[in-house]
């Protein structure tokens, strides 16, 4: 038989399956994957139901039903003043992951260049070389991941089409400040680049911090595509609807990739979200607080088991440096052992990584539990640190 795709050959199964698979074996406690453990808002999923029954289950128009496109548009309005032609400007797609491949397909060429910045989410590098793309890596250092401007502007250069830029960060929790914002616009401007924005924590930031679209800064609202995920916004992760806004000029690239990926998305769904994106501000303030509490709850456990615990502005995640535990092997070894022994699953932080010498020291927590499933999680790995201190680890397996 004649060889498959090379990439997709050499591409391992995502780590949060193999680490989700490895929970399941164990009768684990999963805070890996990112996904809550509680459903979402209960007219959204009533619209969505509703609209099952009414008679338009046919293919929906390319770009989105118009009710999510006038909702999206209005959406960017009341949260960022973003102006935007629900008709020309917004395009919905199977979920954020394909609404970033669209993206990158939209202005990427083969031979193209694609500032990607580490740690990153793991789609973003394949879908990159898929495309005949060439990534050029920046990396940001823990505790702070700051933006190391100097290494940024060494990776842009004439061959530059692109950056993708994800803010609020996975697995980072890091919000980029308007200032490192303001720096990434003067060299898309200076390059004449494109931006492609994963923003679908844009609602999940804590401590006062907010969320500021890339597209809000003076000569980047030509240039950007912003992507929105309902399944973050409203913890319905399985619904999968994901949303551009960009400019009429870009718009038609992401609708042909968008054809040619998945051509519609469930019409449903579609109406169900476009009655979420119109709640009340209430609703986007309580989303933000609860989850604070729940990051809180977690981080404050950790930090007594012993971890390092590393801010978290952002996102569904805690990032903690294992060392303090005394724990030799790297982040791999730890994650299994973690599952294997003490029944909890986290992420290696290593998996985010596509460049050389990652730090191997760091694990990914999901904090987008209930109380009870962080806390019985947290008493767990407390038997478990404890019998490792005894001299026998598997001692507190049960």
């Amino acid at each position: 038989m004649k060889p498959q795709n090379d990439l997709l050959s050499a591409t391992g199964t995502t780590i949060f399956t193999v680490m989700s698979a490895l929970a399941l074996e164990h009768g684990a406690i999963n805070l890996g994957q990112g996904f809550p453990d509680y459903d979402g808002p209960a007219d959204v999923i009533h619209a969505a139901a509703a609209a099952l029954l009414d008679g338009r289950n046919q293919y929906p128009p390319l770009t989105g039903v118009p009710e999510l496109r006038e909702a999206v548009a209005s959406a960017n309005r009341r949260f960022y003043g973003i102006e935007a032609d629900p008709r020309t400007e917004v395009v919905v797609t199977s979920g954020a992951t394909e609404a970033i491949t669209a993206c990158l397909m939209a202005v990427l060429n083969p031979g193209d260049e694609c500032v990607l910045i580490e740690p990153l989410y793991d789609t973003y590098l394949p879908v990159v070389k898929l495309l005949g793309a060439i990534p050029r890596l920046v990396r940001l250092t823990p505790p702070k991941w700051e933006l190391p401007r100097a290494e940024l502007a060494a990776a842009f250069g004439p061959r530059t089409k692109a950056i993708l830029l994800n803010t609020p960060m996975n697995p980072t929790g890091k919000v980029f400040t308007a200032a490192e914002l303001a720096f990434v616009a003067e060299l898309l401007q200076k390059h004449d680049a494109y931006a492609i924005c994963d923003e679908v924590y844009e609602h999940l930031t804590f401590d006062g911090w907010r969320h500021i679209p890339l597209m809000t800064l003076p000569g980047m609202r030509e240039r950007c595509m912003r992507v929105g995920s309902a399944g973050k916004t409203f913890s319905l992760t399985g619904w999968k609807i994901g949303y551009v806004t960009c400019d009429r000029s870009l718009a038609p690239n992401v609708a042909k990739a968008h054809q040619n990926l998945t051509f519609t998305t469930p019409p449903n769904l579609q109406r169900g979200v476009a009655i979420g994106l119109a709640k009340d501000d209430a609703y986007f303030a309580g989303l933000s607080a609860s989850l604070q509490a729940r990051r809180d709850r977690l981080g404050e456990g950790l930090a007594k088991l012993g971890f390092g615990v590393l801010p978290t502005q952002g996102s569904y995640f805690i990032t903690t440096d294992f060392r303090p535990l005394g724990f030799t092997g790297d982040d791999v070894a730890f994650c299994r052992a973690l599952t294997t022994e003490a029944k909890v699953t986290a992420i290696p932080v290593t998996a985010f990584y596509a460049g050389p010498n990652p730090p191997s020291h760091y694990a990914r927590f999901a904090f987008c539990k209930g109380d009870a499933v962080i806390d019985a999680a947290l008493e767990r790995m407390a038997r478990w640190i404890e019998a490792r201190r005894a001299g026998a680890p598997r001692a507190a397996a049960g």
